[in-house]
Parts: C-alpha cells; sequence; structure tokens
C-alpha cells in the first residue's frame, strides 16, 4: 500500500491535461477550504467551488471492475467498505461547506471525464465561456 500514489497518477494527470486545454485554472492536491485538510481534493476549482476526486477501481470499489483479492477476503471487505464510507463522509463535508464534489473513476474517458466537470463549473460560474 506504500507504494500506492497519493497525487500525480496517470489518470489525474490525464484528466489535468485536459481540463487545462478546457481553459480551466485549478489547484492540485488542495484541501478544499472549510472542510478537514486530510481530505484533499485532486483538483480544486476555486471559482466554481468544485472539488474533483479521481478514484481507483480497486480502492474505491468501482461496480465495474471491483476484483477482491482471495487472500484475507474479509479485511479486504471491512477496507474497501471504509473507503467507500469515508468517501460518502468527504462528499457530505464538502457539500456543506458549500462546495460540490465531483467523482471521476479512473476507467473514464479523460475527454468525456473533463467535459462533465467543464459543464459543471461553467453551470455554477458562467465560465468557460
Amino acid at each position: 500500500m506504500q507504494a500506492t500514489r497519493r497525487r500525480d497518477t496517470r489518470p489525474e494527470l490525464r484528466l489535468r491535461r485536459r481540463l487545462h486545454a478546457l481553459g480551466l485554472r485549478f489547484l492540485v492536491d488542495a484541501p478544499v477550504p472549510g472542510t478537514s485538510c486530510r481530505r484533499r481534493a485532486d483538483v480544486l476549482l476555486r471559482g466554481a467551488r468544485t472539488a474533483v476526486y479521481v478514484d481507483g477501481c480497486f480502492w474505491h470499489s468501482c461496480p465495474d471492475h471491483l476484483h477482491l483479492p482471495r487472500a484475507n477476503r474479509e479485511w479486504w471487505i471491512r477496507k474497501l467498505e471504509s473507503i467507500v464510507a469515508r468517501d460518502r463522509d468527504t462528499d457530505a463535508s464538502v457539500r456543506a461547506a458549500g462546495w460540490w464534489p465531483v467523482r471521476v473513476w479512473e476507467h473514464e474517458d479523460p475527454v468525456a471525464a473533463a467535459a462533465r466537470v467543464a459543464r459543471i463549473a461553467q453551470a455554477r460560474t458562467g465560465f468557460p465561456r
């Protein structure tokens, strides 16, 4: 688990590249103002008050790609359920702080995901035109 990267993963970089190409400017690996500093958004769009999280299929229990290890199965089930519960709690705290959480799966097409994030940002601020 120590080898798991916290930031700058391949799916994050692909998404950030597309967001930047669409004219969006953002912070990377930043805490959402008004929430716990320990839970950081992968991409933070300050003007649109939108926090984007790029979730890995294994760690965040993707409904399409979840594959539980055979060894120590019960422990992994509890572990992955706790991560999903933490994600839901993070979404609730982000909303309570007046921000909008957006979840992007690592297997999503980065062009489509960036377009979705841009639509949300535009709806919240009117940018980009």
